[in-house]
């Protein structure tokens, strides 16, 4: 009894506890007290699908997400309102706010887009977890959830950061957290330095053999522990220890660019060629999903703009545009354009009045959540066409508003799933992407 594993073996967990406390009527009659839905047959029970099963034929394989982390302003890149020039200089009417809130800061192609949060951090938590509070999983650990991976050996959601020349967001690796799910579901971060994934390679004086056969016997190790407790944890830990020693090989591959031809980096633009920039990721983001991941989160940060917005657009737009446009013609150059859905877009809009003190030159834009633009090309998205529209103002939208879990809905609709089925039970309630709302924004679906 001195052996800390048989010890541990000996405590009893709720499992045990249940099965021994009684027997017959009695286990019965307790477990419909512990867990009042038990017997109950809920119609979600039975729409509960196997792993990898869809509800209907998907449109599309796989995500590249190109998320502009900081906000860019819809204004200035895709909703141009030439009432706005004539205006310049003047005050916004008080009949188009409307006593609509603002921040502290102002207080001192679907192009309808609107949200609920108005800061940064909440924002970009409910684009990518359908929450504005941690601990919710990520878009791309549900997706995981649901389909798994193309490719054994690399993740089915790995997450890419670049920076560019404005004020930088911070972002929390949260953002691309399984919350609740198994850890399997997580999103992977790939660097650009020596070592992608870190912790990944083998410490000095172990070879791949040696290493091998040590996961081997902490599987085994895992396997009795998984057996007695049914913990789902320990076979997530069992399945991630695996696919750490499959990345050994697979991960250096994907980030080797030797066996790319120049066109690829031509197309791309110089800047592909050094690691870590917004177009080299998009080059690694296509060949990532190439090899089979299902889910690929590209965050460029620094889009944040309350002064000098003028300038700062145009850098940025010189340090996204070019990549952003060779992703999708190689996509389509390949053949993956019809199966790989792109999304490009911030966490909320910016303000159609000018922030601080007023140059024409030099004049900021405050956050908006009331309304701003995302585009989506391929996979079963309609090519070519605005959905939704704004006042001529640019504040409020006057035509088919999309919320969020609206666009939520949209792309668990692309591959395959009704959002309000696509469901994991935890602590008692049933959790989805869309929380308690969404709409599948049938205008812009083949």
């Amino acid at each position: 009894m001195n052996n800390e594993f048989l010890r541990h073996s000996l405590n009893i967990n709720r499992r045990t506890f249940l099965s021994s406390a009684s027997i017959g009527i009695g286990s019965l009659a307790l477990g419909s007290l512990l867990v009042p839905d038990l017997f109950s047959g809920k119609k979600e029970d039975d729409e509960a699908l196997p792993f990898g099963v869809t509800h209907f034929a998907p449109k599309a394989k796989r995500v590249i997400y190109l998320f502009q982390s900081g906000a860019p302003s819809q204004l200035e890149l895709f909703d141009y309102k030439p009432l706005l020039r004539k205006m310049q200089g003047t005050e916004l009417p008080p009949s188009v706010r409307n006593g609509q809130r603002l921040t502290g800061m102002t207080a001192s192609q679907i192009r309808s887009m609107h949200t609920e949060a108005i800061n940064h951090d909440p924002a970009v938590s409910f684009f990518q977890t359908g929450n504005q509070q941690p601990g919710r999983p990520a878009m791309g650990s549900w997706l995981s959830y649901g389909l798994g991976s193309e490719n054994k050996n690399l993740p089915a959601f790995c997450v890419l950061l670049s920076r560019g020349p404005g004020d930088i967001q911070p972002l929390a690796s949260r953002n691309w957290g399984n919350g609740f799910l198994d850890s399997i579901h997580q999103g992977v971060h790939l660097q650009s330095g020596k070592d992608p994934v870190l912790y990944l390679q083998n410490p000095p004086g172990t070879d791949k053999q040696s290493r091998g056969k040590m996961l081997e016997h902490i599987a085994s190790l895992n396997r009795i522990q998984e057996e007695e407790f049914g913990d789902p944890e320990i076979t997530a830990r069992i399945a991630q220890y695996e696919m750490a020693y499959r990345m050994q090989t697979s991960v250096p591959e994907v980030m080797n660019f030797s066996d790319e031809p120049e066109s690829s980096f031509k197309l791309y633009g110089p800047d592909s060629l050094q690691p870590g920039t917004f177009a080299a990721n998009c080059l690694l983001a296509r060949r990532l999903s190439e090899r089979g991941v299902r889910f690929i989160q590209l965050y460029h940060m620094g889009w944040d703009a309350h002064q000098d917005l003028p300038d700062r657009t145009r850098n940025f737009t010189k340090n996204v545009d070019q990549a952003s446009a060779a992703l999708i013609q190689d996509l389509k150059n390949r053949g993956m354009l019809d199966e790989t859905l792109v999304i490009w877009g911030g966490e909320f809009g910016r303000t159609n009045y000018c922030q601080g003190e007023f140059k024409t030159a030099t004049y900021g834009r405050d956050h908006h959540p009331r309304c701003f633009s995302i585009w989506m090309a391929g996979g079963g998205v309609k090519p070519g066409i605005v959905y939704g529209e704004t006042d001529e103002l640019g504040y409020n939208i006057i035509k088919d508003p999309v919320h969020v879990h609206d666009f939520q809905a949209t792309v668990l609709n692309l591959f395959g799933y009704d959002h309000e089925k696509l469901i994991y039970k935890h602590q008692g309630r049933r959790y989805r992407l869309t929380d308690v709302s969404g709409h599948v924004v049938k205008g812009i679906l083949t």
